[in-house]
């Protein structure tokens, strides 16, 4: 039987099962009442890790949720077509699919080759883990002119091989590979 969690005791990016479905708890607040008799709240803002949807949720203190069967396991990213985007699991070699509702934006930062995590709930993949940056090459970029620099802020438009868009220092120049943030989408360094 898995273990069992205290509503109390969940903390931000925990991992929970609540009516047998995984969650991952964005932010987690605690309001002790004031009145003798009252119940202690947990008010947990939660993603749901099969549908993607967020949303806030209010517990009593003592409301019991179950240890979710989750995996994360490394994966490297093959190919995306009509069927969905196409991962090799890099412990059992067997291909895993999922659908574009579970990779969302996440194909702006993959290439081939790629390596992440990939979470599976019961054995069954759900969605994945894209690491804080990733490296990738600048296909298209103007060629910064001289004395640019003065701003101290100046920045210019790039096209990365995924196809995403986002502003570089005006020093960067086309085939230079680049350090770039998943979460903020925004040049990081060079690579």
């Amino acid at each position: 039987m898995a273990a069992l969690i205290d509503a109390i005791d969940v903390k931000r990016k925990m991992y929970f099962e609540h009516e047998n479905t995984p969650f991952l708890c964005l932010d987690a607040e605690v309001s002790t009442p004031t009145a003798r008799g009252a119940q202690t709240l947990v008010r947990l803002k939660m993603r749901n890790l099969l549908t993607r949807a967020v949303f806030d949720k209010s517990f009593k203190a003592s409301d019991k949720f179950r240890d979710p069967d989750l995996q994360m396991v490394q994966a490297s990213y093959l190919y995306s077509d009509g069927d969905g985007s196409h991962f090799l699991d890099q412990e059992t070699f067997e291909t895993l699919t999922l659908s574009g509702d579970m990779i969302g934006d996440a194909l702006d930062f993959l290439i081939e080759g790629a390596i992440i995590e990939l979470h599976k709930y019961n054995g069954n993949p759900i969605g994945l883990q894209l690491p804080t940056h990733v490296e990738l090459e600048v296909t298209y970029t103007e060629p910064g002119a001289r004395g640019d620099t003065a701003g101290g802020n100046v920045t210019k438009p790039a096209t990365l091989e995924t196809g995403i868009d986002i502003r570089v220092p005006p020093f960067i120049k086309q085939g230079e590979k680049v350090k770039v943030s998943t979460e903020t989408r925004e040049f990081a360094g060079r690579a």
